[in-house]
């Protein structure tokens, strides 16, 4: 099993969904809490589009997480990759993190990752992220409950 989070970037909120999936986040974080999370503000506009691993949860699923800039077909070129390559569909869950940012995520990733103003930019994305920390969580709950129960029909048939 495979978990994608993505959002606009892949600095911010993909890569905070990621770390609480895997439990490097278990509450709300402090500042530093956030910038010890690998990747967490850290990728370049020519990163996107690279789908990075940060690490593989107690279940054995993978967690990735992604920044897709515009593309708004990015779900769907993934799952066709997946045919092409002989991944099923249903070994795959893309997750859309961009609902859970608020406007303090969106004004300090656009200063820190868009314009380089990272002194600047960096203490309002973290801010947000911190403010959006139980939305986050609440996400990963619901896609953890999907990952266990794909789990546990894939366990009650055992020919796959």
């Amino acid at each position: 099993m495979k978990v994608i989070y993505y959002c606009y970037g892949g600095s911010h909120s993909s890569v905070t969904a990621a770390a609480i999936h895997l439990g490097l986040l278990k509450e709300r974080p402090s500042y530093h809490q956030l910038l010890d999370i690998p990747y967490f503000d850290y990728q370049t506009k020519y990163q996107h589009g690279i789908i990075r691993c940060l690490g593989v949860d107690g279940n054995g699923t993978e967690v990735f997480f992604v920044g897709r800039r515009n593309y708004k077909a990015f779900e769907q070129l993934v799952l066709s990759i997946a045919d092409l390559l002989g991944t099923p569909r249903s070994e795959l869950i893309l997750v859309n993190t961009l609902p859970c940012t608020n406007w303090l995520m969106v004004i300090g990733g656009l200063l820190s990752r868009g314009l380089g103003l990272v002194s600047l930019g960096r203490p309002i994305v973290a801010w947000g992220t911190i403010m959006a920390f139980p939305r986050f969580t609440s996400l990963v709950k619901e896609v953890k409950g999907l990952v266990s129960v794909h789990l546990s029909c894939k366990e009650s048939r055992p020919n796959e």
